[in-house]
């Protein structure tokens, strides 16, 4: 496993401003002449996307020796989020003009600046075609990005638990974050001194867990049930996990990838989603989740039937959303088939 950051250089965002100095942070694991998967991290997730056997990886339970993406066969790459806060450049980082970390001034950026960045950093480490680009929600929107910036450049794309566009709800849901964060006294414009003093930030993780998970699923883990001081468990989940997440991400940079996630739309100066669906040139496999509300699975089924050469696949789960970081062996399942497909057309050709 090599961990670590790479320079990409200056960045030139769709706004045209420029970012200098600029850098992923990244985990790498598998042969380095192997074909190359790329994974894209969800909106608070990070480059450790295997991890180590002490500190698994988000998809741990996907990638590694003898899994479905085997790294004894795959070089696994994944980025930090070009804006995120583990190392990539973003809210945290030092700005080259001033000496001071961005903050709130760090610019508005896109799914695509994104894509544009992660190219540079693969070009960094000396990669130029990838066997695949997979991920969801957040990582989802660039996989679909990548299929139309760099459309000869990987065989396979993969999005799960995404659509081409970002809905109204989506955007509403994301808009109570942004508002319950911005609106904290505590915030002070992004010159906060720590993000876990926001109660706005964990107010607007605590609106995000209710759009994740099925109400199925909450009535079977919770049902109705209360704690000794008083708190419903559901509520005693809630306040967890909103205070969780706050003292392990950045808010500011958590607001800069809710605001990037907004732009998400693949039909935008492309004559939209119809025109821009016929444009990719990879096998896309696309993976949608029963009671995902935030990207329905009947909007990506609709959109797979007008990519040229697509699979759908919907998983019944009543993780809903979350079913792209839990539902491994179905996820894997459907990998596995199409892996093998591309590497029985590579030995025959």
């Amino acid at each position: 496993m090599a961990t670590g950051s790479i320079a990409i250089g200056n960045v030139q965002l769709e706004s045209d401003v420029w970012l200098e100095e600029a850098q992923l942070s990244y985990e790498s694991v598998g042969p380095e002449d192997a074909p190359v998967v790329l994974i894209c991290h969800a909106l608070t997730g990070n480059q450790h996307a295997i991890g180590t056997p002490e500190s698994p990886g988000w998809w741990s339970g996907l990638i590694g020796p003898g899994k479905t993406i085997d790294t004894n066969e795959f070089r696994v790459i994944t980025f930090n989020v070009f804006g995120g806060c583990s190392g990539s450049t973003g809210s945290l980082s030092t700005n080259p003009q001033t000496g001071e970390p961005y903050r709130s001034a760090f610019p508005v950026i896109t799914i695509r600046d994104m894509v544009n960045a992660e190219k540079k950093g693969l070009e960094a480490l000396g990669i130029n075609k990838l066997h695949a680009v997979i991920g969801g929600s957040l990582g989802g929107m660039r996989v679909l990005e990548w299929g139309l910036l760099y459309p000869n450049d990987m065989k396979l794309l993969v999005p799960l638990a995404v659509t081409p566009y970002l809905s109204d709800t989506g955007i509403a849901f994301n808009y109570i974050g942004i508002h319950a964060i911005e609106t904290d006294a505590k915030f002070h414009n992004g010159d906060y001194s720590s993000s876990s003093d926001i109660k706005g930030f964990e107010t607007a993780r605590m609106a995000g867990l209710v759009t994740y998970r099925s109400e199925s699923l909450h009535k079977q883990r919770f049902a109705r049930k209360t704690r000794s001081e008083g708190l419903f468990e559901i509520e005693s989940y809630m306040k967890y996990q909103g205070k969780k997440l706050a003292e392990r991400f950045d808010a500011n940079s958590y607001l800069t990838l809710l605001k990037a996630m907004n732009t998400h739309d693949i039909g935008r100066d492309r004559g939209g989603i119809e025109v821009a669906a016929k444009q990719f040139e990879a096998k896309m496999v696309v993976i949608s989740f029963t009671h995902d509300l935030l990207y329905p699975p009947d909007h990506m089924q609709s959109f797979a039937h007008s990519v040229p050469d697509s699979d759908y696949h919907m998983i019944d789960t009543p993780f809903g959303h979350d079913g792209f970081l839990i539902e491994f062996e179905k996820v894997g399942t459907i990998l596995t088939a199409h892996f093998e497909e591309i590497a029985a057309q590579r030995i025959n050709q």
